[in-house]
């Protein structure tokens, strides 16, 4: 039986859900597997430091010192094990795991540096600004998006990449009737409906998004995370569903028109894949600003700065047709994938 050690970070669904899923498809493909909060592992002036940074400014900040400046870079790595290393050392002894994925890139460098002698793994679910996400140490790269291919193979031209299913819910490998996704979830049968989310953490101008989809007329669902505060708030808008924390994402893409979305990542995949039309609005800084200009580029995604340009993107958007990728369906499994490196 192949044993798997999974580091993730609960600062948001963005590692969390990766890691849940992928551990479920090994564990379905008789593995044992350990998932394991990074932060956590690492100490609590580690998990104050990372979860520290998550306004806009020191967002961007940490970004640029700790991706883009050398030196900079590099003490960060040397900063991390001196105060979270013993942390990661104990837990892979104690786990002795036949392979190490990683689903958090903060910690990538640092098991680069350790190198515990088992393969190495990295799940990455943002289109470009890879840099933190690919190592040359490691031997396997998941990719979510096709068109990061060629970024990764330039950063480690000696890994292995796949393109895989299996980081997100299940369900997206399945179509979905959308008046019945729509019945089920009690929406309006023929009015546009637009979803805003801003993660698990709800970041971003979800306000301002919120009024800007109700000034088209469309049905709107805002996604507020677990902040129960922000969604009393944003529910007192008139023409705003307000929700909470939702496993139904399946069903909601499915049965929305647009997803205006603030943190890019497996949420713009899952729109994609559901035909939803995607808009990127509302934090656009540090490595989410790397990949607006490629949703831009690729035509993936609109890409709006400000209210002004969100209202004109919502017009061209609801007058698209929606166009579901049922290639998803066909992709290879992250689980398979990671077990051929225990073999």
């Amino acid at each position: 039986m192949a044993r798997i050690l999974i580091f993730t970070a609960s600062i948001g669904e963005g590692h969390d859900l990766p890691a849940r899923e992928l551990a479920e498809g090994l564990r379905e493909r008789g593995a044992e597997v350990t998932v394991a909060d990074t932060l956590k592992t690492m100490g609590p002036l580690i998990e104050r430091i990372v979860v520290g940074g998550s306004n806009v400014v020191l967002f961007e900040l940490s970004y640029i010192l700790v991706v883009k400046v050398d030196w900079t870079r590099r003490a960060q790595e040397r900063a991390g094990l001196l105060l979270g290393g013993r942390g990661l050392r104990r837990l892979i002894a104690a786990e002795r795991p036949d392979v190490i994925v990683s689903t958090y890139p903060g910690i990538n460098p640092l098991l680069g540096r350790i190198d515990p002698g088992v393969p190495l793994a990295s799940a990455i679910t943002d289109l470009t600004a890879l840099e933190p996400w690919v190592h040359p140490k490691f031997d396997l790269h998941l990719i979510t998006q096709a068109e990061s291919v060629a970024e990764v193979r330039r950063l480690a031209p000696k890994t292995r990449v796949a393109h895989v299913r299996g980081l997100t819910r299940p369900e997206f490998e399945h179509p979905v009737d959308r008046a019945s996704a729509r019945r089920s979830l009690g929406l309006p049968a023929e009015r546009p409906v637009v979803v805003v989310s801003g993660g698990g953490w709800a970041m971003g101008d979800l306000a301002g998004a919120a009024h800007a989809s109700v000034e088209t007329g469309a049905h709107t669902v805002v996604l507020c995370g677990r902040d129960d505060l922000l969604r009393a708030r944003l529910g007192e808008i008139a023409g705003v569903d307000a929700w909470g924390f939702t496993d139904r994402m399946g069903d909601l893409l499915g049965a929305a028109d647009v997803l205006i979305h603030s943190t890019a990542g497996l949420t713009v995949l899952e729109a994609q894949v559901r035909g939803t039309r995607v808009i990127s609005y509302g934090w656009g800084a540090g490595h989410i600003r790397v990949n607006n200009h490629a949703f831009r580029e690729l035509g993936m995604a609109d890409v709006a700065r400000n209210p002004a340009e969100l209202r004109a993107a919502l017009r061209r958007a609801l007058a698209r047709p929606r166009t579901p990728d049922r290639s998803y369906e066909r992709l290879p499994h992250a689980a398979d994938e990671v077990l051929r490196l225990a073999r």
